[in-house]
């Protein structure tokens, strides 16, 4: 059978579009994601990669490694609105789309392919549309499953090279007769699921690759890592993965974080800060027409050491003003005293609003019917008006209404 799962990556897709917009930048080392000191890097064009600059650095590490770089602030606005022309572009292939990420997905072209040609076909179809249309770049595997395929996006990819990427295959296929021979050199890591600790307990009995993964039977992984692991590690080494490709996956979780350019040491700012993201995580509930039923609490303090809580509500909820006051009664017990270098709110566990809201008695002249109705006014209005023109008083800051937006500082402050 040939293979049929697509796994196609954009090409430093961040730094991609910005070049779009401003190609005068071309050829130069340019890092995306947030621009203070407390930023962390998004996205690095592949000369910035060839300083050893890379996602998720902090930005001060990285500036350090190449003071020459231009910083650009991230715009997730704008990546969202090219990931949507590119997804557009995926569609016209096949509607069995998955994304993972504003940057890459899952195709299944199985279907597609008396219409379209073989999956080499498609994928340089696809690669020619995206760069004559949007001016930009991707690197695309092919392969039998959904695991095999994003592994040989890996080896489709450009490298980092001080002048420029250097140019990958592109395109790479693995076949149902390759699996293991593409599988066996690649060391453990590389599996899904392998994490530092996995690698440190594999590395002690004696496997650093596929192939001797691989040789061990199923029950001594079982037995060496436990049965979930084990047996997942086993089904991997042998390139088996039989999930589908799921088009337009639901969310499964909404959230906003930030990373502020000063610690927090004030009560009433940090309850503040809350409630704002709060009301940004609510507003977008609404948008998409999903209540949630899991309210989550981020902390990170000057120490970065980091605290999670969840707390699970009676009745699912897409309001802020609800979700604020959760995630307000999971922060006692944390010693704030250090300072608050960062809070994240967020909700999951996610069922479409037109299924229904069901009240208790509790809710009634609180949080209930009426507070959400003047949530769904203030939407309206903010949306003829402007987000600056009305909000509610808990959100309130110094600069009056500021309504954190999608996206925003989600790599940390910038300079401004």
């Amino acid at each position: 059978m040939t293979s049929h799962i697509l796994h196609v990556d954009m090409d430093a897709f961040f730094v991609s579009a910005e070049l779009v917009r401003r190609p005068e930048l071309r050829g130069q080392p340019v890092v995306v994601g947030g621009t203070g000191g407390r930023g962390v890097v998004a996205a690095a064009s592949y000369e910035a990669r060839s300083f050893g600059i890379f996602s998720a650095m902090s930005t001060y590490q990285a500036r350090r490694l190449c003071p020459r770089a231009i910083f650009l602030q991230g715009d997730h606005s704008y990546y969202a609105s090219v990931s949507s022309k590119v997804m557009e572009i995926f569609e016209r292939y096949t509607p069995l789309v998955e994304p993972i990420s504003l940057d890459e997905a899952f195709l299944d072209v199985g279907g597609s392919m008396r219409l379209h040609g073989l999956p080499f076909e498609i994928a340089q179809s696809i690669r020619r549309d995206i760069n004559h249309e949007q001016g930009l770049s991707c690197s695309v595997g092919i392969a039998p499953n959904k695991f095999l395929a994003k592994l040989a996006t890996e080896e489709a990819k450009p490298s980092p090279g001080p002048k420029g990427p250097i140019p990958g295959l592109g395109v790479k296929i693995v076949e149902e007769h390759e699996i293991q021979e593409f599988l066996d050199p690649l060391p453990v890591r590389s599996l899904w699921g392998v994490g530092p600790v996995t690698v440190s307990r594999l590395d002690q009995m004696g496997v650093t690759t596929v192939f001797q993964l691989r040789s061990f039977p199923r029950e001594s992984l079982i037995q060496a890592l436990g049965k979930t692991l084990g047996a997942h590690l086993h089904r991997l080494a042998h390139g088996v993965d039989e999930r589908n490709v799921e088009a337009h996956q639901a969310a499964k979780s909404l959230s906003h974080e930030e990373t502020f350019s000063e610690d927090l040491y004030s009560e009433q700012r940090i309850t503040t800060e809350i409630f704002r993201m709060a009301d940004a995580v609510g507003k977008r509930l609404r948008g998409l027409g999903f209540l949630g039923t899991t309210v989550n609490l981020k902390v990170r303090l000057k120490d970065f050491s980091t605290f999670t809580r969840s707390i699970t509500l009676l009745n699912p909820t897409d309001s802020g003003r609800v979700i604020g006051k959760n995630a307000l009664s999971l922060i006692e017990g944390i010693d704030l005293s250090s300072g608050v270098r960062l809070l994240g709110v967020g909700v999951q566990n996610l069922t479409e609003s037109d299924l229904g809201l069901q009240l208790s008695f509790d809710d009634i002249g609180k949080d209930g019917p009426e507070w959400r109705d003047a949530e769904k006014a203030i939407d309206k209005i903010q949306e003829r008006f402007g987000s600056q023109s009305i909000g509610a008083a808990s959100t309130l800051t110094e600069k009056g209404v500021r309504p954190k937006e999608k996206g925003s500082q989600q790599w940390g402050p910038s300079n401004d």
